[in-house]
């Protein structure tokens, strides 16, 4: 942090040559690289001085949250969205991906339906069918170039066999954050057809526009009862290689599920991503909102420039996260990742959301970054339209 209280985030941190998979350029090629969710921005600084002084520590066996860690998550779920953890309700993960493999596993038998709202992140196309579940896809709707969740899509899709919902929220890639009435109606249509529910919210501080976040399990006691919510310190605060997340399970039945799903095939998180999941929840609360203004400028600025610049390429609107889902369409044959990449940028492919004619871009990033891809694009475009 700088002497006037401001974070570097327009500081270029060189990431190639690095074990950095985002700027692992496939091939050898200088590609800016603006895929995968993670963010070009140094962690918090309390983050980094938890780190020090638990390496200072010296002995790195096996380990467990400390009840220092479980206050600073419950601490912080009441601080920013009202909610009252029991510290017992949490079942520590490596990651997000297990998290939705575990739920699949717990809250499905085999040959059960896994419900599932597209376009989504890939994990969740993939989590059922790997685990002998199948998976049955509906589409959000739109209104305008607004998102939203088709209801009667939903209750058409709905069979004998469906057992579970996999709910993004706030959404990956289309960035909505749901309002407390769209959840509801969530809540009222597995509360109808009796489903369960894994809700991920790991993007859920990142909200971009005013308000808290709602998690899907405090709308009622009801989808309380029936829903596993997967949250982490990853994407907030740029912690996603120390591989720490949770789950939140209110139901001991499933809870006992959830755990038994994942005994001796998933571990828990190292002593490292304790120690900053701890910091970054007690200490990093003004990293986190100078972090969110940033992103605020870039996605104004992402939108004033392609509206300006590359009015073929429709964006979505962004409540939250630092993902922006791109329609190319128009760009006809030439909407490929291919292409892109022949420009000098790397971008993640609709398709494996399954939202072909579409492309995510990253904009955690400098905006100088931002500005040279933009550049590149713009620059590609034009030469062939």
């Amino acid at each position: 942090m700088t002497s006037d209280g401001q974070f570097h985030f327009d500081r270029l941190i060189d990431r190639r040559g690095t074990d950095s998979l985002k700027w692992h350029a496939p091939h050898g090629r200088e590609l800016i690289p603006m895929w995968v969710a993670d963010m070009d921005f140094a962690a918090p600084p309390c983050v980094l001085h938890a780190l020090r002084e638990r390496i200072d520590h010296g002995v790195f066996g096996y380990a467990v949250a400390t009840p220092h860690v479980e206050e600073a998550v419950v601490q912080w779920a009441a601080r920013h969205y009202g909610w009252d953890i029991d510290p017992q309700w949490l079942v520590w993960l490596p990651g997000l991906v297990p998290g939705l493999h575990l739920a699949c596993r717990a809250l499905a038998e085999a040959d059960d339906e896994v419900l599932v709202l597209v376009p989504v992140y890939p994990p969740f196309l993939t989590a059922p069918r790997l685990t002998g579940r199948h998976l049955k896809t509906v589409p959000l709707a739109r209104d305008g170039n607004r998102w939203t969740i088709d209801l009667d899509a939903l209750r058409e899709a709905i069979t004998p066999r469906t057992r579970l919902l996999m709910f993004c929220h706030p959404h990956n890639p289309v960035g909505r954050a749901f309002t407390r009435a769209e959840l509801a109606a969530v809540a009222g249509f597995c509360a109808t057809h009796n489903l369960l529910v894994c809700s991920d919210e790991i993007h859920c501080d990142l909200r971009l526009e005013p308000g808290p976040h709602v998690p899907l399990a405090t709308v009622d006691d009801g989808i309380a009862a029936r829903t596993v919510t997967l949250m982490s310190t990853a994407k907030t605060f740029n912690l996603s290689g120390l591989c720490c997340g949770y789950a939140v399970i209110p139901n001991a039945d499933l809870r006992r599920r959830y755990h038994a799903a994942g005994r001796e095939i998933v571990s828990h998180p190292n002593a490292l991503a304790y120690a900053a999941c701890r910091a970054a929840y007690a200490e990093g609360e003004p990293w986190r909102a100078a972090v969110l203004d940033y992103l605020r400028r870039n996605r104004d600025w992402l939108v004033t420039y392609l509206a300006t610049h590359l009015p073929m390429v429709e964006m979505s609107p962004v409540e939250a996260t630092y993902l922006a889902w791109l329609d190319t369409r128009a760009l006809g044959p030439h909407n490929t990742v291919r292409f892109f990449e022949q420009a000098g940028v790397r971008l993640s492919d609709g398709q494996a959301f399954h939202g072909p004619g579409f492309m995510r871009l990253n904009f955690g990033c400098p905006q100088s970054t931002l500005a040279l891809a933009l550049e590149r694009l713009r620059a590609a475009i034009a030469a062939v339209l």
